[in-house]
């Protein structure tokens, strides 16, 4: 734990750059879909929810790399960027081996992720 604790600014500028990485689907959201999911989805709307999907993912990783530098903001942003994983991890295994093949490093590196954050949150909880 006492690693974790000590670097847990690198692993939020790691985490983070990777994850600012899914901009991809803001920029390219067919190409993005097909590179995740294996799979697209067609029409404005599609196109629209994407992107915003992108940005948004984009943003908590935006949010990581201002945590590492910000201890105080630390534990909400590894709460949230925590939540915000699992809900993903949550959804594309809820779909069994679907898109294993495609999003299976993603839920990987996401899992490797939330676990390190937790291990940092609760080795830095203040007692009461």
């Amino acid at each position: 734990m006492n690693w974790i604790v000590a670097n847990i600014k690198w692993i939020m500028l790691v985490s983070g750059a990777l994850t600012c990485t899914m901009l991809y689907p803001a920029i390219a959201p067919q190409a993005a879909l097909q590179a995740t999911f294996g799979a697209t989805l067609e029409g404005p709307v599609a196109d629209v929810v994407v992107r915003n999907w992108g940005a948004l993912i984009a943003l908590m990783g935006a949010m990581l790399i201002y945590g590492a530098f910000h201890p105080p903001v630390r534990p909400l942003v590894l709460t949230v960027a925590s939540l915000s994983k699992l809900t993903f991890m949550g959804l594309v295994l809820s779909h069994g081996s679907a898109f294993l093949a495609t999003a299976g490093i993603a839920l990987v590196v996401d899992g490797i992720a939330v676990l390190l954050f937790v291990v940092y949150l609760l080795a830095c909880r203040r007692p009461r």
